[in-house]
């Protein structure tokens, strides 16, 4: 009887217990100094950080950045082992079109865009992506094999309409630079509700845009908005170059941003307050209770209304809980393949599959990886499966990974030398039914007062370049107000 080795690992970046400090609204002791600045940005993920990019580039120093974990980054955060380093949730960025400007500068800056040319080394290796379904591997996500003619038929009439709502302009990244209420309409029914309008409902185009709606929003595509579904597909070009991606995915970003501002970072700063008054904003962090002319809100938006005084209950905000693990592999399992693959999915499976660091190495030979495996606890409520996923210990998700990998490795036990997991319980907004284009979100967008909304959730979905657009346009708002002072 062969021995399965032991497995080591555990819980990693466990924050919700202080954030259910906020929620059961728990006594925090008094403030014993006071600092003065102009700014203070509240969060260190991709909004936070691009904010503080925008004013360390302006020239603008007076400002700080609290962050309540020990480690900046938000979903973009990032971990290292002897073998390499990986990812704890974003992986990628979509190489960004001309209507992404600021992220296109910031490629600029980080130098991935020089000339107008992409740097090589930044680009994702070949192959990319591979699909397991009906016991073998087929290249590409998108189901290729084992279609009938009535799947092949939907699946290009569907391509032909997001042609269709691509040319109009209206569906672009990011979201304000051709946001239009002529199409609020599509913000009223549920993209699964719209599929069947369309008379599309091939089985296999609807797990693929459920698969879609789980990647890139962690819900299922009768918890999602239409114009959120059409807008996945319709805002980037049918065959972009890309996607841009390093071992530790959009960590890279943030270590170069970190390079770049991070003296203005302050990390373990827990906000649990803020106030407002007259002109000025107050904002209470450990010992400390900042005066500033503003505040940059880039933390997740659901957070406000436990610590900004006064204000109500957020209700067009929802968020799906996530599951993140990074595996260490002393090797592949035997029936991997030849050709080592960026990532790896299994049609019919919960999970989102995973990716392999060592993806991009220029090694000719590798023995031992890492893998993050991804799990968007998409299916049912939200609110139930947060309870599920914060309540089930360290070796039930063990067991779940494996049972899920095994469909495709039998032998992954035998690989597999340490789980790492990571447990997300407001991993990012759901843009559910009538949610983008809500009063709540539009009133949130206007930066209005001296407390500036910038979390990508505030445009109902949770991208980077949603991030740092946010985040940008919250800097170049304050500093603009701050001139005419």
């Amino acid at each position: 009887m062969k021995t399965e080795p032991k497995i080591a690992g555990g819980f990693v970046n466990e924050s919700f217990q202080q954030g259910h400090m906020l929620r059961d609204r728990a006594a925090f002791p008094p403030a014993k100094r006071v600092e003065k600045t102009k700014v203070v940005i509240v969060g260190g993920g991709i909004a936070g950080l691009s904010a503080a990019w925008r004013f360390q580039k302006r020239g603008f120093h007076d400002f700080v950045l609290l962050e309540m974990c020990d480690q900046a980054g938000g979903n973009a955060r990032w971990g290292e082992n002897e073998v390499t380093a990986y990812p704890w949730a974003a992986h990628y960025l979509p190489v960004p079109g001309r209507k992404a400007v600021f992220v296109r500068e910031l490629c600029e800056d980080l130098g991935v865009l020089k000339d107008g040319k992409w740097e090589e080394r930044y680009l994702c290796f070949t192959p990319q992506e591979r699909l397991f379904l009906y016991g073998r591997w087929q290249e590409g996500i998108e189901p290729a094999i084992g279609l009938t003619q009535k799947d092949r038929d939907q699946f290009r009439r569907l391509e032909e309409q997001i042609h269709t709502f691509r040319e109009t302009e209206k569906f672009t990244v990011p979201m304000e630079v051709g946001f239009s209420e002529e199409i609020a309409n599509l913000d009223r029914v549920s993209f699964l509700d719209w599929l069947r309008q369309q008379r599309l409902d091939s089985k296999i185009l609807h797990w693929y845009m459920n698969y879609c709606c789980r990647d890139d929003y962690g819900a299922m595509t009768d918890q999602t908005s239409a114009w959120a579904g059409i807008q996945y597909f319709a805002s980037r070009e049918p065959e972009e170059k890309g996607p841009l991606t390093w071992p530790e995915g959009n960590g890279w970003i943030v270590r170069r941003l970190l390079e770049r501002v991070g003296r203005y970072v302050r990390t373990d700063r827990m906000v649990h307050k803020i106030t407002q008054a007259g002109s000025s904003v107050r904002v209470f962090a450990g010992d400390t209770e900042y005066v500033a002319d503003f505040a940059i809100f880039a933390a997740p938006t659901f957070l406000a209304p436990y610590l900004v005084e006064g204000m109500a209950p957020l209700r067009s905000f929802e968020y799906s809980p996530w599951l993140t693990a990074n595996l260490t592999l002393d090797r592949l399992p035997k029936n991997y393949g030849t050709d080592p693959t960026w990532d790896s999915v299994c049609m019919e499976s919960p999970t989102l599959g995973y990716v392999d660091a060592t993806h991009q190495t220029l090694r000719t030979r590798v023995d031992r990886t890492v893998w993050t495996f991804y799990w968007a606890l998409a299916d049912g409520p939200a609110s139930q499966n947060r309870r599920m996923l914060l309540s089930s210990d360290w070796n039930y998700w063990k067991e779940a990974i494996f049972h899920d990998l095994e469909r495709v490795h039998p032998d992954i036990r035998q690989c597999v030398s340490r789980i790492d997991i990571m447990r997300m319980g407001h991993a990012m907004a759901r843009p559910t039914v009538g949610s983008i284009f809500s009063p709540e979100r539009k009133k949130l967008k206007e930066l209005r007062g001296s407390l500036l909304f910038a979390n990508s959730d505030v445009s109902g979905f949770s991208i980077f370049e949603e991030a740092q657009y946010r985040g940008v346009v919250a800097a170049e708002h304050a500093m603009q107000r701050l001139s005419k002072n």
